[in-house]
């Protein structure tokens, strides 16, 4: 290949002009395909642009983004698409922004925005008081979701709480914490969204009403012997709490005893809290501010 000539390095030219005008219409070709592309991508862009509900839009800039899928949705821009579509999806549903981002919701969207209940997660274990012991100790992972997976887990009972904060991890406003392999909760800090209930393999954590007036502190399935033999404050399914209700809203529920706090709350403190004087095991317990009123009847 000809060089230039001098001193200083050499450099490569055509020196047939076929090859340089191979070379430029090639430029020029593939920059012209460049160029239609382009054209083409815009008006594409534009022919199948899918246009933005502003609505839509404006509730999710209402929202507090938070995306902890506590109003059912997978994160604020679903719920916000459904809240503005759907007639049937309420404006309140957004646990985290409350009162305030229910009422704004409502004027964006024309619904009519009720009261929310505020709602907060309850432990329904207390395996500490009933001295559980533990079958082995576990060296694993530290997760519930694995230990639970081995053997059943290392409790005695095989619907304790683990302890070992995959509830935590999730929760975000650091409102549970961990303490002698038991999760604790701190119910002012809670804001209800149900991250922590989904993650528990156990279903140990529990969403109620931060005014009920009555919560269970037991998640087992097993009865009688079978939950004495292993602690001493289980629910032995006697079914006393059942029937003392009379709100009728106790039921054993998969074997479980459950609460329809809504009834609970509708009957009043007429009934005196009978169910949790009723149960001889301790399993149904004052809570809100009916714990507090008997904490103040004890003083006196």
């Amino acid at each position: 290949m000809p060089t230039l000539a001098g001193s200083g390095p050499s450099f490569p030219f055509f020196t047939d002009t076929k090859d340089a005008a191979m070379v430029l219409s090639s430029i020029l070709a593939l920059t012209g395909l460049g160029l239609v592309a382009a054209v083409l991508l815009s008006v594409a862009s534009r022919i199948f642009a899918v246009k933005e509900d502003p609505l839509v839009e404006k509730v999710t800039e209402t929202l507090p983004g938070a995306n902890c899928g506590g109003c059912g949705y997978a994160g604020c821009e679903g719920y916000a698409g459904a809240v503005v579509h759907d007639p049937s999806i309420a404006p309140n549903l957004c646990v985290v922004g409350g009162a305030e981002v229910a009422s704004a919701i409502g004027r964006i969207t024309g619904k009519l925005t009720t009261e929310v209940e505020p709602l907060c997660a309850y432990r329904r274990c207390d395996k500490n008081a009933g001295h559980v012991t533990r079958r082995f100790d576990y060296k694993g992972i530290p997760s519930c979701a694995a230990a639970a997976a081995l053997h059943h887990g290392s409790d005695q009972c095989g619907y304790s709480c683990l302890g070992f904060g995959d509830c935590m991890k999730v929760c975000m406003t650091n409102g549970l914490r961990i303490e002698n392999y038991i999760v604790e909760v701190n119910e002012a800090m809670c804001i209800g969204c149900g991250k922590c209930t989904k993650v528990c393999p156990r279903n140990v954590l529990q969403l109620i009403p931060k005014r009920a007036r009555v919560a269970i502190t037991c998640s087992t399935q097993d009865k009688l012997k079978a939950v004495m033999d292993v602690c001493k404050v289980g629910c032995i399914h006697c079914g006393k709490c059942v029937k003392t209700c009379p709100a009728k809203a106790i039921s054993m529920e998969n074997d479980r005893i459950q609460i329809d706090q809504k009834l609970c709350l509708e009957y009043g403190d007429s009934c005196g809290q009978a169910c949790a004087s009723a149960c001889p095991r301790g399993i149904l317990r004052l809570h809100g501010p009916a714990a507090c009123a008997g904490k103040q009847n004890e003083a006196v």
